[in-house]
């Protein structure tokens, strides 16, 4: 099967240092017409953004679209509700993982594939400060023995 076009918008660096990933979920986005234009330019940040589910529907708060500066009709909130579309069965499986303790659902990256927008979402568990700590030295040394390798030949 060949691939579709895939042109990213924007990514949540700081879910990968702030959480442990337990699972991606790539789900495409309910948006209005200023909203795609908007992403077209790649203005939106998903920092403080997360998902929930809500009467058996997923919804992405705090995920900020900036508004279209050509748009002739009322400008959209940029910090709406976004419902999200999953299969049923999908939702209830999210469901039945997020009522575990500590998990959360975490937007990952928004992009554009064949025309549509979509976006990854993570079960997610936060960490600890001890284990944002130890992910941080895993990179340095990873890093400087990139370095050392680097420097040998």
């Amino acid at each position: 099967m060949q691939q579709g076009h895939i042109k990213k918008v924007t990514e949540n660096r700081k879910a990968r240092h702030n959480y442990h990933i337990e699972e991606e979920i790539e789900a495409g986005i309910v948006l209005v017409g200023s909203e795609v234009k908007s992403l077209r330019n790649g203005n939106a940040n998903l920092k403080d953004s997360y998902a929930s589910i809500k009467n058996g529907e997923v919804f992405v708060y705090q995920m900020h679209i900036g508004p279209y500066k050509f748009a002739t009709h009322i400008a959209h909130d940029p910090e709406r509700p976004r419902k999200l579309l999953l299969h049923k069965k999908e939702i209830n499986k999210l469901y039945g993982k997020i009522n575990e303790k500590g998990q959360s659902l975490i937007p990952l990256k928004l992009y554009f594939k064949n025309g549509k927008v979509k976006i990854t979402i993570a079960v997610a568990r936060g960490k600890r400060l001890y284990d944002k700590r130890e992910s941080i030295k895993q990179r340095d040394a990873k890093r400087e023995m990139d370095r050392i390798k680097k420097e040998r030949y």
